[in-house]
């Protein structure tokens, strides 16, 4: 925990901010890791969730992201609350692997309702803790003190105390996050509930936001893939003569991978269309016809979670006086995002950097280690906002596009997804 301090301060002013965007995002991300940021934060220790500065500031952590939901600032609110911080005072990282612990992918809208009871649960119990500490420094039972405005106070008459600065700003916590820590009384609640603005709007409504698909990185090349005409097509040629004229475009072909790389995204979108490739009939998909039919027949990968708890169904519908049957399909749909997908990835040292707008950045770090080679400790994905989300869109795809192409080169590639890209291969 104290390298993630020192990688933050190396930062510079970069937890200021209420979440990793613009060039504080670029500064921290390529400040590189730190001895131990590759190690999962253990999710059963308070100092993964939070850190008390020497200022009275406060730093949240979270591996949830905000999709639109507003959990940058209801996260801040409920860490404030417990810790009697003021909101102001409190600022969150979000899905960065290298600084936040693993909560699992931000789905179905549960990155408050799961997420944020964590952090809440983590500031109780550091609330708690600083209160005993607090009783220790004024020589007062716990019961007669709270926090207000980041002093430890006494209840009853709200003056003087002791700072929470003071008793713990700049060091670690080192206690488990206690499960049964007492919540503040909802009744007593003076930010949670407030209809505080959300912090990313403005820059979003005035053009001034950072979304992945604007992040630069120094030494940043840009790559197109070449798809095939249809799913299981194979490579028979490649005519890199098409595209000489094109000046510093690098062809990386991976068998029936194909991609360019080049200085400027106009360049990588001219190659990709020029490049002159003949590719192998393939049918790999079955069409729509009978599309219901192989989805049923086709191999599934069974899991041993039991599903269900209680009486056998064959035995209950045997004993049932009215049986109804009905058969529904429900094929997958394309998520469209309003922007197609885009993924950075910095490939070296057997590692990588990717800035992505991943779901579940730490599910994705594990994917590209797994898929790829990559030592896990030396992954490290840094989320930024896209453009749409809503489950499986494009953009861990792009990621594994991005690595392949940065690995090939040995340098930083963006991969932006073009329109065809999204609708045809999400």
């Amino acid at each position: 925990m104290s390298s993630r301090r020192a990688f933050l301060k190396a930062g510079g002013a970069l937890v200021v901010s209420f979440s990793f965007s613009g060039s504080a995002t670029r500064a921290l991300a390529q400040q590189g890791l730190a001895s131990d940021l590759g190690k999962s934060l253990d999710v059963k220790q308070v100092d993964s969730f939070l850190s008390v500065h020497p200022d009275g500031t406060v730093t949240v952590y979270t591996g949830k992201v905000d999709l639109g939901t507003g959990l940058r600032m209801a996260i801040r609110q409920m860490a404030a609350e417990e810790l009697g911080v003021h909101i102001d005072r409190v600022t969150l990282v979000e899905g960065d692997t290298a600084l936040t612990p693993d909560q699992g992918g931000t789905g179905g809208s549960t990155g408050l309702t799961r997420g944020g009871i964590e952090v809440r649960q983590a500031s109780a119990t550091a609330r708690a803790a600083l209160i005993a500490m607090g009783a220790a420094k004024l020589g007062r039972p716990a019961a007669e003190l709270t926090i207000d405005d980041g002093i430890v106070r006494l209840t009853s008459s709200m003056t003087g105390g002791v700072a929470i600065a003071d008793l713990v700003g700049g060091k670690k916590f080192s206690i488990q996050v206690d499960p049964k820590a007492v919540l503040r009384d909802p009744k007593t609640y003076t930010i949670v509930g407030q209809p505080l603005l959300r912090p990313d709007v403005p820059d979003k409504c005035t053009g001034k936001h950072i979304w992945v698909q604007d992040q630069v990185v120094p030494g940043m090349l840009h790559g197109r893939v070449i798809r095939p005409p249809s799913i299981g097509a194979k490579i028979v040629s490649v005519d890199e003569a098409a595209i000489s004229a094109i000046p510093g475009v690098k062809v990386v072909r991976l068998q029936d991978f194909l991609g360019v790389v080049a200085p400027n995204e106009w360049a990588a979108i001219r190659a990709s269309r020029e490049l002159k490739v003949k590719w192998s009939d393939s049918s790999g998909l079955p069409g729509s016809e009978d599309l219901a039919e192989w989805v049923r027949k086709a191999p599934l990968e069974k899991s041993d979670i039991t599903l269900t708890k209680g009486s056998d169904p064959a035995t209950v519908m045997a004993a049932s006086a009215k049986k109804l049957s009905a058969s529904y399909f429900w094929p997958n749909q394309s998520h469209a995002s309003l922007g197609p997908s885009c993924s950075i990835a910095d490939v070296k040292d057997g590692g990588a950097t990717i800035w992505n707008s991943s779901q579940g950045t730490h599910g994705l770090r594990q994917n590209i280690a797994k898929v790829f080679g990559l030592q896990l400790d030396k992954i490290r994905v840094v989320y930024l906002d896209g453009a749409g989300s809503y489950g499986g869109n494009g953009n861990e795809d792009a990621a594994a596009d991005a690595v392949l192409l940065s690995k090939a080169v040995g340098a930083p590639v963006r991969v932006q997804w073009m329109r065809h890209d999204e609708h045809g291969w999400d």
